[in-house]
């Protein structure tokens, strides 16, 4: 069987929850190797978990950070059981309301494989997702009309802020291409400065969230999907000292099924030992 692609998130900054650090960059993830992908209390997010297969493979993410971004391709190495971390009081992201006997939360364990070339940043796919499908911007015209079209379906530009996603094989493709080949400039992918008083732009239009969800380009990444504190994780964005508070908020917010608003994103916050 053909293996199917994956997006996940992580936050690569320091934030402390019940006294732990819940970063995992992409160093933290080369030097554990494998690690069980814990924390995810975002009822869609699991669901995609618990179709993931042996083998399939994921583009690790850089997410509730200034610059969100792809940095290393990874893939399946144990396909999901229950996540106990929702029933241990210590963790960041206990669930009072799990049952061991029925779990609610599940995991899966990933495996490094190699660190990309070139960073593909969420500004980079969202200027490429904005051009014409026959006008490939020039600086990748390596992809083509049918690498940008890939691209304008990519979930993480149509709506972001889940922090595990689904990518499609011909997507994964181009991507992989971006992050061999580069060619552009980090300055034309970097976040833009917005004064002050400005209006903030966003691609999420009104779907707001709880709180303030920032958009991955300049917010919190966090409030990007808002499930883990990246919310676009789901969104990606620029992770203000802000976030921290928005989303220390918006997990105090429970839906009807119990799952924080903001931690049901889905974003990829880790305790998972760093040696």
């Amino acid at each position: 069987m053909s293996p199917k692609y994956w997006l996940m998130k992580a936050e690569p900054d320091s934030r402390i929850v019940k006294e732990k650090d819940v970063k995992f960059s992409v160093d933290d993830f080369d030097s554990v190797k494998t690690t069980p992908w814990e924390g995810v209390r975002n009822a869609e997010a699991r669901n995609l978990m618990k179709e993931m297969k042996v083998g399939d493979k994921v583009l690790f993410y850089h997410s509730n950070c200034k610059t969100p971004e792809a940095h290393c391709l990874s893939q399946v190495s144990q396909e999901a059981y229950p996540d106990y971390t929702a029933w241990d009081p210590s963790h960041p992201y206990y669930d009072a309301k799990t049952d061991k006997d029925n779990p609610k939360w599940y995991m899966v364990d990933v495996t490094f494989v190699a660190r990309t070339a070139h960073f593909v940043s969420l500004a980079l796919l969202r200027r490429i997702a904005g051009a014409a499908t026959d006008d490939t911007p020039e600086d990748v015209g390596y992809i083509h009309s049918d690498g940008v079209k890939a691209i304008k379906q990519m979930a993480l530009v149509t709506r972001g802020r889940l922090s595990v996603q689904r990518v499609e094989e011909k997507t994964w493709n181009v991507v992989q291409l971006l992050a061999e080949n580069g060619g552009w400039e980090e300055s034309d992918t970097a976040p833009k400065a917005r004064g002050k008083g400005g209006a903030k732009k966003t691609n999420a239009g009104t779907k707001k969230k709880a709180a303030k969800e920032p958009d991955e380009e300049g917010e919190d990444a966090d409030a990007e999907e808002v499930e883990g504190i990246g919310g676009e994780d789901d969104r990606g964005g620029l992770a203000s000292r802000k976030t921290s508070q928005t989303a220390g908020r918006k997990r105090k917010t429970r839906d009807a099924d119990g799952e924080s608003a903001a931690v049901t994103a889905g974003l990829r916050r880790s305790t998972r030992a760093r040696k």
